[in-house]
């Protein structure tokens, strides 16, 4: 009877601390209904303005650790709950494994959260600007450390609003850092800080329509004629040998389709052998195009080894040029270490022994005729705006092939083709992008959508090719920009925590 109190004690502490966590998780969801397909930006930024009044009643590095992490994992569980798809292809056999794979990877990518509020605790307790430069350090950690994940982004929220022009300038990691300073002066309360607080809103509102970019002109006639087909092969039937011949006909039938294309872009994988046996299937396509190149993916073999491609199909059948996919997916397209193990004895992993797929080199830019200089992308490689950037001559448009059948028909190809338009915009460049299954779509050099085929639609898009800018600041300087922007919000809650901190004591009133 004497430990019945120190039980219930016990429990009760337990019980606040899973309440705790559960509305941490609960916010950070409720951050993450900014990206598409939602797009509800409004909540994203309340959401963080609450997480800073929550950072300033940590009073150790470990809580802050936890509330961040916790935040995170909400967030990452709503952003990414997508990545259960590919376990959906073969339901019977790999559907078990889905939510340990979105739990696995949610927790995971939420480990950075918690390090960077772990970090500005420690570094400058309850400084608001402290938070936001360890926010913003642990959201480029996440984009480059075990080869990068670079997936919603905070800045990633003003995707289809004027803001986004922003990234013209800054490129993602800016545009997350001024989405938390934004969130950190919100955060300021009382009268002392009143002006501090309204700054965010004034600058928003000033800068919305002065960035508005405003709709997309009328198609020039003079500019190239596009034609992006897609063939429409859900993932569990794109390999059935029943089923390639209706993929292909259907990939024909759009390129030979009237009037006459100046380039014809199909999707990644598009034929399903290998380049070296696809020398009758090029004769067709060739001579269907009536003149126009090609630009298709293809996996092709180079000894041992095997490489996601793409290629540019020119008169007569002839391949142009060939892009290898430079940056793959850890364990969907190699495995890591794989060639390391081979040392040791462990076989069937290594790319160098067929074990997936080998890199190919970052920043390829082929000469499509006609059409001019292509920065050629595939897939995955599209997320990643430093190796976008990283091309050694200015293209004068960016190619980029995908099939986002693998990851269903919700957030996923959303959030992908978001991303595209942010690459877009970062680069001055338009952009054609092809799906296997959708969503196709013409990105003009603002990030505006010019023509798109949906989800689940099968067919030919034309769409002229809209004209390049001259290249933007973040094509002459990259994420310099970001990072002289980090370090000066790391120079003031150094120097200037008194002017830009929430009151820990007030915090908790």
């Amino acid at each position: 009877m004497t430990q019945q109190p120190a039980t219930r004690g016990t429990g009760r502490r337990a019980g606040v601390l899973v309440l705790r966590l559960g509305g941490l998780v609960a916010l950070g969801a409720l951050a993450g209904l900014g990206q598409a397909p939602w797009a509800l930006w409004p909540l994203t930024l309340a959401a963080l303005t609450v997480a800073f009044f929550l950072h300033a009643r940590a009073t150790r590095p470990r809580a802050a650790f936890g509330m961040g992490w916790a935040l995170g994992l909400g967030y990452f569980l709503l952003t990414l709950h997508w990545i259960m798809q590919p376990f959906q292809v073969d339901a019977a056999r790999d559907g078990w494994m889905a939510p340990y794979a979105l739990a696995l990877m949610a927790g995971g990518l939420a480990l950075f959260w918690g390090v960077g509020w772990a970090l500005a605790q420690r570094w400058r307790p309850a400084g608001a600007l402290a938070l936001v430069a360890a926010w913003t350090l642990a959201e480029v950690a996440r984009s480059v450390l075990f080869t990068g994940f670079p997936w919603a982004l905070i800045g990633h929220v003003w995707i289809g609003t004027p803001l986004a022009q922003l990234a013209a300038f800054v490129g993602p990691h800016g545009l997350t850092l001024l989405t938390l300073l934004g969130a950190a002066a919100l955060a300021q309360a009382g009268r002392r800080s009143f002006v501090l607080a309204a700054l965010p809103v004034v600058a928003g509102a000033v800068a919305w329509p002065l960035l508005d970019p405003g709709p997309a002109p009328a198609p020039d006639a003079t500019l190239p004629l596009v034609r992006m087909v897609q063939p429409n092969a859900p993932q569990d039937q794109k390999w059935n040998p029943d089923m390639a011949d209706v993929f292909y006909n259907r990939l024909l039938d759009a390129t030979a389709a009237s009037p006459a294309p100046d380039l014809v872009v199909w999707p990644e994988t598009a034929l399903p052998y290998l380049l070296e046996y696809a020398t009758p299937a090029f004769e067709t396509i060739s001579d269907l195009s009536r003149g126009a190149p090609v630009v298709l993916g293809i996996n092709r073999r180079e000894g041992s080894r095997y490489y996601n491609a793409l290629v540019v199909l020119g008169r007569g059948a002839q391949v142009l040029a060939i892009h290898d996919k430079a940056h793959l997916a850890p364990f969907g397209e190699y495995i890591p270490f794989g060639d390391w193990f081979a040392r040791f004895g462990i076989h069937g992993l290594a790319a160098s022994e067929g074990g997936g797929f080998s890199a190919g080199r970052v920043g390829d830019v082929l000469d499509i005729p006609g059409i001019g200089p292509a920065l050629a992308l595939i897939c995955y490689e599209g997320i990643f705006a430093e190796e976008v950037g990283a091309y050694t001559r200015r293209p004068r448009l960016m190619v980029l092939i995908t099939n986002d059948a693998w990851f269903g028909t919700d957030a996923g190809p959303q959030q992908h083709l978001a991303q595209e338009r942010l690459r877009a915009i970062e680069q001055g460049l338009p952009m054609v992008r092809v799906a296997n299954t959708g969503i196709s779509a013409m990105i003009d050099a603002k990030g505006r959508i010019t023509a798109s085929l949906p989800l689940g639609a099968e067919g030919g898009l034309d769409a002229r090719l809209p004209p390049a800018l001259p290249p933007t600041l973040y094509a002459r300087w990259g994420d310099w920009t970001a990072l002289v922007m980090l370090i000066l919000v790391s120079l003031a809650a150094l120097f200037a925590r008194p002017r830009f901190s929430i009151d820990p004591r007030r915090a908790r009133q």
